[in-house]
């Protein structure tokens, strides 16, 4: 079965930075796209990155130029760093991936909650 776990969340101080990741488990054929979402308490789910097999990237407005998302394709790993973090950065953030093992599929982590305060 196929397991995504994130890691790297935590407390940071405003303008601080964190590295979070997002490990891939389990026989899969192969993996298209790996998208970074967060959730702040009280909103809905939104987009924060995403990047292609190919490495293309698309950001949310609100993290341009703060946070960069990459991918390991030999370790089936994404991450995001996120740098100059601001308090309302503050939510649960989930990885994601359109996985392909006997049919194609998009596969969600738990999530990591990343807390921005001083």
């Amino acid at each position: 079965q196929v397991q995504l776990v994130e890691s790297g969340g935590g407390l940071v101080q405003p303008g601080g930075s964190l590295r979070l990741s997002c490990a891939t488990s389990g026989r899969i054929l192969s993996i298209n796209a790996m998208g970074w979402y967060r959730q702040a308490p009280g909103k809905e789910r939104e987009l924060v990155a995403t990047i292609t097999s190919g490495g293309t990237t698309k950001y949310a407005d609100s993290v341009k130029g703060r946070f960069t998302i990459s991918r390991d394709n030999a370790k089936n790993t994404s991450y995001l760093q996120m740098n100059s973090l601001k308090p309302e950065d503050t939510a649960v953030y989930y990885c994601n991936a359109r996985i392909t093992v006997t049919m194609t599929y998009t596969q969600w982590g738990k999530g990591t909650l990343v807390t921005v305060s001083s």
